[in-house]
């Protein structure tokens, strides 16, 4: 068995060898969306994957390294599709258009799964130190977007000079992960909303008058 690749041997891979990797942990994130990490298995993976065992552990010494790059794969996916929604935010209409996208985008499965993040969170959180890390790390880099717009709304003085972004920002993270876990148990997406709209009542009353 083979150790992991490092990152400077990933980017030494030919077309071929990285195709083949990516559609290895394509594949075991799908799997562990649906599935939960601890449910899915290694030979499930090659399968779904249409690899061979030489060829899934040249790349993954064992499914802790596996797990780790779906968790880097989920991170850029959602900081991708974040920084196109967050990036230019400077107004409660604008918060209000990236709660119903991620809204209407979990209504698309009833509530069914969650964040595709944040359900591997909760359960790599106490097993991988180093998939911990990473998670936390996107989850702050995803609470400094919120945070950034709801300065840039200070800046325009359509939110109140007291308010503290940070702490709203955590806040509406809080409640959107939190709205996720309930929808995914309820497979209804109305505990999602409730949850997010009262977070953002809360950043309505900060708002300045104009």
């Amino acid at each position: 068995m083979t150790r992991s690749a490092s990152p400077d041997e990933v980017e030494r891979l030919t077309p071929r060898g990285a195709a083949t990797r990516r559609r290895i942990i394509e594949a075991a994130a799908q799997l562990m969306y649906m599935k939960g990490v601890s449910a899915t298995t290694l030979d499930e993976v090659r399968a779904a994957s249409g690899t061979s065992k030489s060829q899934l552990y040249h790349h993954f010494a064992d499914k802790e390294h596996l797990v780790r790059a779906v968790v880097r794969l989920r991170a850029e996916e959602i900081m991708e599709r974040e920084h196109a929604a967050l990036q230019r935010l400077r107004s409660f209409n604008g918060l209000v258009r990236w709660r119903d996208a991620l809204v209407q985008r979990n209504a698309l499965q009833k509530g069914a799964y969650g964040c595709v993040l944040g359900s591997i969170a909760a359960e790599v959180s106490n097993q991988d130190e180093v998939a911990r890390m990473a998670v936390a790390e996107t989850f702050d880099e995803w609470e400094n977007l919120i945070e950034a717009g709801l300065r840039r709304m200070q800046d325009a003085r359509t939110l109140a000079a007291a308010a503290d972004p940070r702490k709203l920002a955590i806040g509406l993270m809080a409640a959107l992960q939190g709205g996720y876990l309930l929808a995914q148990a309820a497979h209804d997406v109305t505990p999602m909303e409730i949850a997010l709209d009262m977070a953002l009542d809360h950043v309505r009353t900060f708002l300045s008058a104009r």
